[in-house]
C-alpha cells in the first residue's frame, strides 16, 4: 500500500508563490514516475505535471510551462511542485499521484493523495 500525503496548500494573491509537496510512505518510491493533476470547481481533473523516476523526463501542461517546476528527493519519498506567478484560474485541488510511467493521463497511476487546496485571489 502507498500512502501519499499532500501539504502546502493555501490561499495566495495573483502574482504570487506556493510550494507543494508530496510525501510518500513506500519503499520502492524511486522506480515510480510522480506527478501532479488538479481539479477546479466544476471540471475534471487535468493534468499539471510529472517527473520520472530518474527526473530525466518532465512534463508540464501548456499552461503552468514557465511557472511552474516539478522535482522530487528519492532519498527523502517526496516530490514538489513550486508554483510562481499564480493566477486565479490556478484554483484547484491539487493531487498527488504515483505510477509506473511519465503519462498525462489519470488512468495510468496506481496512487493518489488526497489533495490540497490551492486558492487564487485577483
Amino acid at each position: 500500500q502507498v500512502l501519499l500525503v499532500e501539504s502546502g496548500g493555501g490561499l495566495v494573491q495573483a502574482g504570487g508563490s506556493l510550494r507543494l509537496s508530496c510525501a510518500a510512505s513506500v519503499g520502492s518510491f524511486s522506480s515510480f514516475a510522480m506527478a501532479w493533476f488538479r481539479q477546479a470547481p466544476g471540471k475534471e481533473r487535468e493534468f499539471v505535471s510529472v517527473i520520472s523516476w530518474n527526473r530525466d523526463n518532465i512534463y508540464y501542461t501548456d499552461s503552468v510551462k514557465g511557472r511552474f517546476t516539478i522535482s522530487r528527493d528519492n532519498a527523502a519519498n517526496k516530490v514538489y511542485l513550486q508554483m510562481n506567478s499564480l493566477k486565479p484560474e490556478d484554483t484547484a485541488v491539487y493531487y498527488c499521484t504515483a505510477g509506473p510511467s511519465t503519462s498525462i493521463k489519470s488512468d495510468s497511476y496506481y496512487y493518489w493523495g488526497r489533495g490540497a487546496q490551492v486558492t487564487v485571489s485577483s
